[in-house]
């Protein structure tokens, strides 16, 4: 079954790279939307996290993820 994510994150995040490479590493299959450059995805992440645009927030069938490790992603792409 294959899963849609989404990876919001910044060119400049050596957490969103490190969360990248693990991903990679497990197979799971995304796409990287930088929110310094599409500047309209800001507002989305802002509302779920009280404001803060924090990176990396990741979208796994409509639920958004903030920071979250290879393991939740792992649990949430099973759940779907």
């Amino acid at each position: 079954m294959s899963h849609k994510v989404t990876m919001y994150s910044t060119s400049w995040c050596g957490h969103c790279h490190r969360l990248q490479r693990q991903l990679n590493e497990a197979g799971i299959e995304y796409r990287v939307v930088d929110v310094d450059v599409e500047t309209s995805y800001g507002a989305r992440i802002e509302a779920a996290t009280g404001g803060y645009r924090t990176v990396p927030t990741l979208e796994i069938d409509g639920r958004l993820l903030v920071n979250p490790s290879l393991e939740q992603v792992r649990r949430a792409v099973a759940s779907n």
